[in-house]
């Protein structure tokens, strides 16, 4: 029988006692439900192939293939390979590999002209201790504005460019920076958040360079709050899925590094 619980600080719900491969559409609908409402949702103790994850992440939306080309599955593009290949031909660690998603808080796909709407992982390998990975409400983190700041970012977009280097081919990295609303209200939930990326954001349209800069300072040291947190410790089997609409997240690049720590990784288009 399913079984749905909270697990963070107003974000994050852990359903168990399911098998994605068979599931319900009611019982989906349920989860999906449960995942709009908590912006992370685990579902624990499953054993999938490719397709069958595949299957399963298609009941979010279309998956959009990752821009990294170079860490696409070579016969599931759509697929991305996490933790894969962390070494270098001579022995040393690739930083860029082992630290991936750790760099700082984000959320996925800002810097497309329609942001992904959710990102989903599959873990296959998980190390002794540490690679756990962190969230936080963009819920929170717009609720907790001063009044000030909310008025003044009402309609306000920002730009956004790909904010991750090593990661693209040479002909991938020019990126024009992509423009969204910064208070973005969520399509399914009819809440409003705080859509900020402290690696991506390079400017806000509307305000002299000066302003702008001081005003995205200020929002990287209020979206991230004590509260609206969610702490996720990864089993094998657990499939984690991200709203990126209304969340930030961030790795933690500590696990040791002659262990594994490899997912599988989609990306759920928002296209809708």
């Amino acid at each position: 029988m399913m079984d749905i619980r909270v697990v963070g600080d107003g974000i994050g719900v852990e359903v168990s006692g399911v098998d994605v491969k068979t599931m319900s559409d009611a019982d989906f609908a349920k989860l999906y439900q449960a995942w709009i409402d908590c912006c992370v949702l685990t579902v624990t103790d499953q054993h999938l192939t490719i397709p069958e994850f595949l299957a399963y992440s298609r009941r979010f939306g279309t998956i959009e293939p990752h821009p990294s080309k170079s860490t696409r599955h070579p016969d599931y593009p759509e697929i991305t390979l996490l933790g894969v290949d962390k070494f270098k031909p001579d022995g040393s660690l690739n930083q860029t590999i082992y630290r991936r998603g750790g760099e700082g808080w984000h959320t996925d796909g800002a810097y497309e002209k329609i942001p992904f709407k959710a990102t989903q992982l599959y873990a296959l390998a998980i190390p002794d201790r540490g690679g756990n990975t962190f969230f936080a409400s963009g819920y929170a983190a717009y609720d907790a504005l001063p009044q000030r700041l909310k008025d003044r970012l009402d309609g306000v977009l920002g730009g956004f460019v790909y904010g991750t280097p090593g990661l693209l081919n040479p002909e991938d990295e020019n990126w024009k920076p992509a423009f969204h609303p910064i208070v973005r209200t969520h399509r399914e939930s009819g809440r409003k958040s705080l859509y900020f990326d402290e690696l991506k954001i390079v400017s806000l349209q509307g305000f002299e360079k000066a302003e702008s800069d001081d005003l995205i300072a200020e929002l990287k040291s209020r979206m991230i709050l004590p509260r609206g947190r969610y702490e996720h410790k990864w089993r094998v089997g657990d499939i984690v899925i991200w709203d990126n609409r209304c969340s930030y997240h961030k790795a933690a690049a500590d696990y040791p590094p002659d262990q594994d720590r490899i997912h599988w990784r989609v990306s759920i288009a928002d296209w809708q």
